[in-house]
């Protein structure tokens, strides 16, 4: 699976993506977000407040209960604002 990390949570994280083997029981984007926060500090303190990450399957804008089964790319990003 390709993850997908922008703005402050690829600051936080330190890179901006990579290519991850999931583990058994990681369906849905919340599942993701916090089998992710186990993997070492930086990504705890990137998934610190889940309702604050926004994710995207393939490029369409999910919520937390999304399934992840069969996606190609989930990406992982602050709120946006315009301006």
């Amino acid at each position: 699976m390709r993850i997908v990390y922008f703005a402050w949570v690829r600051e936080r994280i330190g890179k901006a993506e990579e290519t991850v083997d999931l583990p058994a029981g990681v369906a849905t984007i919340a599942d993701l977000a916090g089998w992710l926060s186990g993997r070492g500090e930086e990504y705890a303190h990137a998934f610190a407040d889940p309702k604050v990450v926004r994710a995207a399957i393939d490029r369409h804008h999910v919520k937390a209960d999304a399934p992840i089964a069969g996606a190609r790319e989930i990406a992982f990003f602050p709120p946006m604002t315009g301006g």
